[in-house]
């Protein structure tokens, strides 16, 4: 599986163009809240052969501008089933921040999916992982060598928890079903840089409990909430 990444929108979001190299099929993962990527991904020559859109959360910056991409691309979209609540407020997300001239429309949803669902992307058979957390139906998609995991984890740090609809404990449980997960998986997050669940696993400072639970030698650890 070959992943392109697009940087877009006023919260730098990472989004992501994920292609089977077998058949050329292709699908972009989350959207920016502006028609950037919409440009970014016209200008592309060959022109993707765009087949889904997957959707890791709800939040404006990751699901905003899906009514813009299903203009050029009216394709099957896939939400995390627990996430529906979240990506309804879509036209009021922009209030609830504080920013009202981002409040957007919510666009289509064709299939909602639930832990351990797979997408079949051409050959390449994605698995999808529910790790709520940072919101309610957060969630991430992986083959044997890369996974997609929206705001859950970044390089060095984790989502934030402290937004509404979002809960502490589960991102607790999250993290840890997530690094049940082979530790050689390339780690595409929703903001910064590329990392592997190994390099998180040996000095996020935010997952010290699972360094415990694993038995890696200790680093510099932070306790956020019950149970870290």
């Amino acid at each position: 599986m070959r992943i392109q990444t697009f940087t877009v929108g006023g919260f730098q979001v990472n989004t992501y163009l994920i292609t089977d190299e077998a058949t050329g099929e292709s699908a972009i993962v989350d959207t920016g809240e502006t028609k950037e990527l919409v440009d970014k991904l016209s200008a592309l020559e060959p022109a993707p052969n765009v087949t889904k859109i997957l959707l890791t959360h709800g939040h404006i910056d990751h699901a905003g501008a899906l009514p813009l991409l299903q203009e050029k691309w009216d394709v099957p979209t896939y939400l995390p089933k627990a996430e529906r609540p979240l990506f309804d407020t879509l036209p009021m997300q922009g209030r609830m921040f504080g920013m009202p001239h981002l409040d957007r429309p919510c666009g289509r949803i064709d299939h909602e999916i639930e832990d351990g669902a797979e997408v079949q992307l051409g050959e390449t058979t994605l698995r999808f992982l529910a790790t709520p957390g940072h919101t309610p139906g957060q969630g991430c998609y992986y083959d044997d060598n890369d996974i997609i995991v929206g705001d859950t984890i970044f390089a060095g740090s984790i989502g934030r928890t402290d937004f509404p609809m979002s809960d502490p404990s589960l991102m607790v449980e999250s993290l840890r079903r997530l690094f049940e997960l082979p530790h050689h998986l390339r780690v595409h997050s929703g903001h910064g840089p590329m990392t592997t669940l190994a390099d998180e696993l040996r000095a996020n400072p935010f997952v010290g409990y699972l360094r415990k639970e694993h038995g890696v030698p200790a680093a510099p650890s932070i306790q956020w909430a019950p149970g870290t």
